[in-house]
């Protein structure tokens, strides 16, 4: 055969002949099972976040249509109010304060951990080898640490009366007698104390992460920035930050996701007080759906907050895509 090539079965002969240079079809069959190998392989996962992550927004979403309270939970009785509970949050002044408070402590906690994080990771580039492990250590250490157990030390550390923070302030002789300084009692202080406390946890990872992708940048493009004259601060603003872009963007859209969702620091220190003044939103839909047992309220809380974050980062995620970056 000059156009053909035989395929022979051992003791049966030529049963059938393809195209020279072309390997002959799999079955239908066959085609069909390797199509179905990936979807099999990935339904252990599907599954998991079909039960704990898309079944829960679902009821979520639909619960913020109906008018669940403490009445259905015993009774199951529920009815559906459409818009209700969307036009009653929307009018309710709480809201707006909570929205903007959310908006702009997030804004300050993702600034603050940047700005931190970028310069200990910088100052991990200046330092020896042994002190570098000894920094890497100790903030993975602070990483590590649970945010239970964080919130408790840290509420030990600045209580009244016999907190460390209040004796070192009073040791400096500048603040006066913070002794019986109470961080909690004050919203000013409260807000700053919890920022601290997020950001304390935050750094380790945008430092680390930040370090490991300095370390990658050539350093020929540093030095031929020293070449031509230019100082380190300059270097490090046009050469350095540059080549970290994609990295920094990356960071800042996980920073907002994190701090926008921050409710386990506010409710172990303040619970939304004094006054409400640390009531962000998810401790707001917390406090209505769970302590007022508005469930359906604190449903569409929930639902507002979610889609609030999804338009926030999505600016940071297409600017993320655009800078020619894979998530």
């Amino acid at each position: 055969m000059s156009t053909s090539t035989a395929i022979v079965v051992a003791g049966e002969g030529v049963v059938a002949a393809a195209p020279r240079g072309r390997r002959p079809r799999a079955p239908r069959r066959f085609r069909m099972q390797s199509r179905l190998a990936p979807l099999w392989l990935l339904s252990p996962a599907g599954i998991v976040i079909s039960a704990l992550i898309v079944a829960p927004i679902v009821f979520l979403i639909f619960t913020s249509f109906t008018d669940f309270d403490q009445r259905t939970l015993f009774t199951g009785e529920y009815e559906g109010v459409g818009l209700e509970q969307y036009a009653r949050i929307f009018a309710d002044p709480r809201f707006w304060q909570s929205a903007l408070l959310t908006l702009l402590f997030t804004a300050a906690l993702v600034a603050g951990s940047l700005v931190i994080g970028l310069g200990v990771a910088h100052l991990m580039t200046k330092l020896g080898t042994t002190m570098r492990y000894v920094v890497t250590i100790v903030l993975i250490f602070a990483w590590g640490m649970p945010n239970v157990a964080s919130a408790q030390v840290w509420n030990w550390l600045f209580q009244p009366g016999y907190g460390v923070v209040n004796w070192m302030l009073a040791q400096l002789r500048v603040f006066g007698d913070t002794t019986s300084l109470s961080w909690w009692n004050s919203p000013a202080l409260a807000l700053l104390n919890i920022w601290m406390l997020v950001v304390w946890q935050a750094v380790p990872f945008i430092a680390l992460t930040t370090y490991a992708a300095q370390t990658q940048i050539d350093g020929a493009l540093v030095e031929a920035a020293r070449i031509d004259g230019a100082g380190e601060w300059r270097i490090y603003f046009s050469v350095i930050l540059t080549q970290l872009k994609p990295t920094i963007l990356l960071i800042t859209v996980l920073s907002i996701i994190w701090d926008f969702n921050v409710f386990n620091q506010i409710w172990l220190t303040t619970q939304g007080g004094p006054e409400n003044a640390t009531a962000t939103l998810g401790v707001w839909a917390y406090l209505t759906a769970f302590n007022q047992f508005r469930i359906g309220t604190g449903a569409a809380i929930a639902v507002v907050t979610t889609a609030m974050l999804t338009i926030v980062s999505g600016f940071y995620i297409r600017s993320l895509l655009r800078s020619g970056e894979d998530l």
